[in-house]
């Protein structure tokens, strides 16, 4: 994906966007790209820097060791919420200006942060498109609708 951004002139204007205040939402490779920090990746790879995290790839283990469980996440209401991981990252460090949304109940993981917001920019470990389950993105949609109110 840095690449990408690279080979399309798109990563420094992308990065001063988001400086500016561009709402962005990533969710897992997307909550690698958004982060200050990123352990385990490629000496050439790129980061935008929007959220001060640090962030470990591929934290819970390759493909088969991808899982699915139930999360508390603050601002959803209605339950928890059913997360889907897949070879996902989580937050190793969380910076002063961060919100922690969500962290692994249980498990191997248990406390480990997969959801942050700082302003309008806004992650995730976890793929919350493939439950059909659309109260993250409300989420992300109200998030950008109180920033853009704020301005």
């Amino acid at each position: 994906m840095s690449r990408l951004l690279r080979v399309f002139d798109l990563l420094e204007p992308l990065r001063a966007r988001l400086k500016e205040g561009l709402p962005a939402y990533g969710s897992c490779a997307g909550m690698i790209l958004l982060a200050t920090e990123v352990l385990d990746t490629r000496p050439d790879a790129e980061h935008l820097d929007a959220l001060d995290i640090t962030v470990r790839r591929n934290a819970f283990g390759r493909q088969v060791d991808s899982f699915e469980t139930d999360l508390d996440m603050t601002g959803v209401d209605g339950g928890p919420v059913r997360a889907v991981f897949i070879r996902a990252p989580w937050v190793e460090r969380v910076g002063p200006d961060v919100e922690v949304l969500a962290r692994v109940p249980q498990g191997p993981a248990e406390g480990r942060v997969v959801a942050v917001r700082r302003d309008g920019v806004f992650a995730t470990s976890f793929h919350p498109e493939v439950t059909g389950d659309l109260r993250v993105h409300r989420l992300f949609v109200e998030t950008v609708r109180s920033h853009a109110g704020a301005r």
